[in-house]
């Protein structure tokens, strides 16, 4: 994977969410690096990562330790986003021993009901070959149903070079493997679910319904000990609406569970 590291310390790994980059998780990535080593990453198939076929959350795990592989690190603080949160868990649970603790902002370890329809509607309804400004694609994914904030989101992921305009994304890997990134691979009616047990910390937007108290049981069950914390008046994108509270949480939490 692509990665930008920064900063010394022990090291903290931050994980975007879909249709992301690295750049999403720059700000805390400022608000730790006086103090730790971070390594910010593309997940394959964004950014300047390798474009994959298939992505799913055990695939995505390997991928997290081969790079820590290569980058001589023992063990890891691991925060992710949505997506990034779910790839973090999968981590942890797979790889505890190379998990120092666990962050995931505003997702679940469940599975959830398709919500990016329009998303992928709306990507797939431009014709890049005729397109002629970042302003003409705006447009088209605002006729297609989508929110301002929404479309400037996903239009980062829009590159011009002298031949015209690309997807930095493979946006044809990320709807083939949709499905699998929705759904949760461990499932805690079997026997052999897995757990990690150490420190784990959920923080959801007081907004957002991505955490609801119907994802309790799951999150219980997988991670023993977890803390939440809500942040309230943001939705989903809870890092960009009130970055200073999200950032002094994931600094507090990673500070106490040093070397633990």
């Amino acid at each position: 994977m692509h990665y930008i590291s920064s900063g010394q310390g022990s090291a903290v790994i931050l994980i975007h969410g879909l249709f992301g980059n690295l750049d999403n998780l720059k700000g805390l990535s400022k608000s730790l690096e006086d103090r730790h080593r971070v390594v910010r990453v593309d997940v394959p198939n964004h950014g300047l990562s390798p474009h994959w076929q298939k992505m799913d959350y055990p695939l995505l795990a390997q991928a997290v330790i081969e790079l820590m592989d290569s980058l001589q690190l023992a063990r890891a603080h691991i925060l992710g986003h949505s997506m990034g949160g779910k790839i973090a868990m999968a981590t942890a649970l797979s790889y505890p021993d190379r998990v120092t603790s666990l962050i995931a902002a505003d997702i679940a370890p469940v599975s959830y009901q398709q919500r990016h329809d329009k998303v992928f509607s709306g990507l797939e309804g431009i014709d890049l070959s005729g397109l002629n400004s970042r302003s003409e694609a705006l447009k088209q994914l605002l006729a297609a149903g989508l929110d301002e904030g929404t479309a400037q989101f996903l239009l980062k992921n829009l590159s011009r070079t002298d031949q015209g305009f690309h997807w930095k994304m493979n946006l044809a890997g990320l709807k083939s493997s949709y499905r699998d990134l929705i759904t949760w691979h461990n499932d805690i009616e079997a026997e052999d679910f897995l757990q990690y047990r150490k420190p784990t910390l959920f923080i959801r937007g007081g907004d957002s319904d991505y955490i609801t108290s119907e994802h309790r049981q799951a999150i219980m069950k997988q991670f023993p000990q977890v803390q939440a914390k809500t942040i309230e008046g943001t939705g989903h994108w809870l890092h960009a609406q009130k970055p200073a509270i999200f950032n002094r949480i994931v600094s507090e939490f990673i500070t106490k569970h040093e070397g633990k």
